[in-house]
C-alpha cells in the first residue's frame, strides 16, 4: 500500500510525532510504500538540525533523518509554517537574507502543493496531531 503521512505536531511537547515516526518505521518494515512525509504547523520543528535534547532522550530529528536515508525518505517541511517558526534551508537563508540556516539532513521545504501531490498518489493519508 502506498502512504502519505502528515505531521502536525512538534517533537517534545505531543505524542503525535513520536506515534508518527513509530507508525512511518513499522509500515516501512512491512513493505509499506511512503510517498512522502509532510511537516505542517509545529511538525516542521522534527526537521530542525539545531534541537539539542539531553544524550539520554530520544533523538526526534536524528531517527527521521536516519529513516529517510536508510529508505530515501521524501521529507517535506511547509515552506510557509517552517519561515514562521526560524527554520531555513540555505535557499531561504539567501533570500531573506539571514546569515544561518539550520534544516536537518534528509528534510527539504516546499510547498503545500506537494502535501496535495502525496495525497493524490497514495492510498492513504495518515494524519498525526491536530
Amino acid at each position: 500500500m502506498k502512504l502519505a503521512v502528515l505531521i502536525n505536531g512538534a517533537p517534545y511537547t505531543h505524542q503525535a510525532a513520536d506515534t508518527a515516526f513509530k507508525f512511518t518505521e513499522a509500515a516501512l518494515a512491512k513493505g509499506h510504500e511512503i510517498v512522502r512525509v509532510f511537516f505542517y504547523h509545529d511538525g516542521v520543528h522534527n526537521g530542525s538540525r539545531l534541537s539539542v535534547p539531553p544524550q539520554d532522550e530520544r533523538q526526534v530529528q536524528e531517527r527521521w533523518s536516519n529513516l529517510a536515508t536508510q529508505y530515501q525518505l521524501d521529507l517535506v517541511l511547509c515552506v510557509a509554517a517552517a519561515q514562521r517558526r526560524g527554520l531555513l534551508d540555505e535557499s531561504e537563508m539567501r533570500r531573506h537574507d539571514k546569515d544561518a540556516h539550520n534544516i536537518a539532513p534528509g528534510f527539504r521545504i516546499s510547498g503545500l502543493g506537494q502535501l496535495v501531490e502525496a495525497g493524490i498518489l497514495a492510498d492513504r493519508l495518515v494524519v498525526f496531531g491536530h
